[in-house]
């Protein structure tokens, strides 16, 4: 054993050290383990089409699951086919060193489930998410090993997920559409509960104006999510602010930049003048991603508050103890939660408005199963056909059957919402976000696009100064229509978290519509017209947690299902149809009732 020098250790001064990534933390990572009959001649006759299966699966995965740095998640495979305690033993070691957290099991055929195995116990940990995919077919008929491995599983209470084709197999071919969707969802959804577990919420200020729906819950966080929690007095931000404790030179950039938008700054006496408080409100957002994810470049002046809080979801306190003095932090969570800012197109950050973190916690799932920007959203008020026509005297029943939801806040809304992304990308209507998110991070010019249509579609207002006494700058926008869009929310009952999720589409309302709207609620804050799929907007409005929700651009409702079950959160709102709904096989013990099946599993990291 090489024993540490520790006297040399102590007399090193400490740096920023950087880890070429925005968080630290292992890369996800998915391990594949084959599986065969031991007995002589079985295996043999079994193990060149078991790896091909293999590599059919490796590929699929590697060529469609992204994480947030647009990076494929890492995929590792067993050493060897795994077929008794002793193959399972040299893939467990090898997983562990490989710091694995998913692994999917494959078969072509029978192989010995437990007994041999020491499958439920031998690999992985309580925490690792499972799936197993059996071949359908008929001289290899994995469902045999798929039944008995799984039945083992849930007797054992380890929540796999089972992946099993409807219709018989073409082995010589590629997987079909219904393995490789069930796959690459399993695999998106365990990448984006690996990606969480060791990261923190960075909560900036307390609770805004009471709101106890929004409040960071430390050990929920914990036991349900794998993360932490980082207070931050917003003093502190004030201090950093007052001290220049910034980079000085992104500051310049960040202020060219955000010249380029429209502004209308309002009459009247303000707080501050328009290029002070532009200039304010983006120290504001240098400030809070470098408390989110640290900047080297401070490191000179105070290598301690340089290193950030590894947070991967922040939430700013705001109103009313800050937005009575200084500028709101619109500007700040508008421009974070985008895909782009004065550096670029990049991965887009995740900062709750009003340190709503049950909803900056939504935000994140949603951002890390797409890669895309997510939407904050005040829920703020259900409008019905017959309610337009009395208050515009527009008959809007065709477009608008099942009533609309305004989705609006106070400025903070991502840029992206500005426009309608899909229509960058040819074919995406057929594509998960994920994919779409991909196309643009591979195209400069799309990228260029999406930037400037943004840009063009959205102006920075002066803000509602009875709402904010110190000021501020908000986003306005109007967001299109015919948008696929998914809604959800977080919620907290006592000590149990469930969730909410429902898909809809965006509206494009007459324009007397949208703007009599606009007028009589708030004219400087950005708007989303959404209706909900399946209910009326009513039942939304009446049935949501709540007064804020989040969004995301595409249908990922099915994946936000899969995820929860995966943290063992059971959904109690949704309008998913059951043939898109994959959750472990414990779930179908528990009669397909997920509350029953997450109070008998608890939370994942209790």
């Amino acid at each position: 054993m090489n024993r540490p020098e520790f006297s040399q250790i102590a007399e090193q001064q400490r740096t920023f050290a950087h880890a070429g990534e925005k968080l630290i933390g292992p890369v996800p990572t998915i391990a594949i383990t084959p599986v065969a009959d031991g007995r002589a001649g079985a295996y043999e006759d079994n193990v060149a089409n078991t790896w091909r299966m293999v590599e059919k699966v490796y590929d699929l995965i590697v060529r469609n699951v992204k994480l947030p740095d647009d990076k494929p998640v890492r995929v590792v495979v067993a050493p060897e086919i795994v077929y008794g305690a002793r193959t399972g033993a040299i893939a467990q070691k090898y997983y562990a060193e490989q710091n694995v957290s998913a692994n999917i099991w494959v078969s072509r055929s029978w192989a010995y489930s437990d007994e041999l195995m020491s499958a439920c116990m031998g690999i992985g940990s309580g925490e690792w998410q499972q799936a197993a995919y059996g071949l359908n077919q008929t001289n290899r008929p994995g469902a045999v090993w798929l039944k008995a491995f799984t039945a083992a599983m849930d007797e054992k209470k380890r929540p796999i997920f089972s992946i099993y084709s409807p219709h018989l197999e073409d082995e010589d071919g590629p997987l079909n559409e219904f393995v490789s969707e069930r796959i690459l969802r399993f695999a998106r959804c365990a990448a984006a509960v690996a990606m969480m577990r060791g990261k923190n919420y960075l909560s900036l200020g307390g609770v805004s104006m009471g709101i106890v729906g929004s409040d960071a819950r430390r050990n929920l966080f914990q036991q349900y999510f794998g993360m932490g929690t980082v207070s931050y007095d917003m003093v502190g931000i004030k201090g950093r602010m007052d001290e220049q404790f910034y980079d000085q030179e992104e500051l310049e950039k960040a202020v060219q930049f955000m010249q380029k938008f429209n502004f209308d700054f309002g009459t009247g006496t303000r707080p501050q003048s328009n290029q002070e408080l532009l200039r304010d409100c983006c120290k504001m957002a240098l400030i809070v991603r470098d408390l989110m994810i640290g900047n080297s470049r401070l490191a000179e002046r105070d290598v301690e508050f340089a290193q950030g809080a590894n947070a991967i979801c922040a939430g700013t306190q705001g109103q009313r103890q800050w937005t009575d003095l200084y500028p709101n932090f619109d500007l700040v969570e508008s421009i974070l939660n985008s895909s782009f800012d004065w550096n670029g197109f990049r991965s887009p950050y995740v900062v709750a408005t009003e340190n709503d973190s049950k909803n900056g916690i939504g935000m994140l799932v949603a951002s890390l199963l797409t890669g895309m920007p997510q939407l904050f959203a005040d829920i703020r008020t259900n409008w019905t056909p017959e309610s337009i026509a009395a208050a515009t005297g527009e008959d809007v029943e065709e477009i608008v059957p099942r009533g609309i939801i305004d989705k609006r806040n106070s400025g903070a809304g991502a840029l992206d919402y500005a426009i309608d992304v899909l229509k960058l990308v040819p074919g995406a209507d057929s594509m998960h976000m994920r994919n779409v998110r991909e196309k643009i991070a591979a195209d400069p010019e799309l990228q260029k696009r999406l930037i400037e249509e943004a840009i063009a579609a959205t102006t920075y207002m002066g803000a509602n100064l009875e709402y904010f006494r110190g000021d501020g700058l908000s986003s306005h926008y109007r967001t299109p229509g015919n948008i696929p869009m998914t809604s959800y929310r977080y919620n907290v009952v006592g000590d149990i978290m469930t969730c909410s999720v429902v898909e809809g589409e965006t509206v494009e309302l007459p324009k007397k519509v949208a703007d009599h709207i606009n007028q009589v609620t708030d004219p400087t804050w950005p708007e989303s017209f959404w209706t909900p799929f399946g209910m009326n907007s009513f039942e939304y409005m009446n049935r949501i947690g709540p007064n804020h929700d989040g969004n995301s651009f595409g249908l990922i409702g099915d994946d936000m299902i899969t995820l929860n079950a995966m943290l063992r959160i059971p959904v109690d709102l949704h309008n998913i149809s059951r043939s898109r709904i994959f959750c472990p096989t414990l779930w179908d013990r528990c009669g397909g009732d997920d509350f029953r099946a997450c109070q008998m599993l608890g939370p994942v990291y209790r």
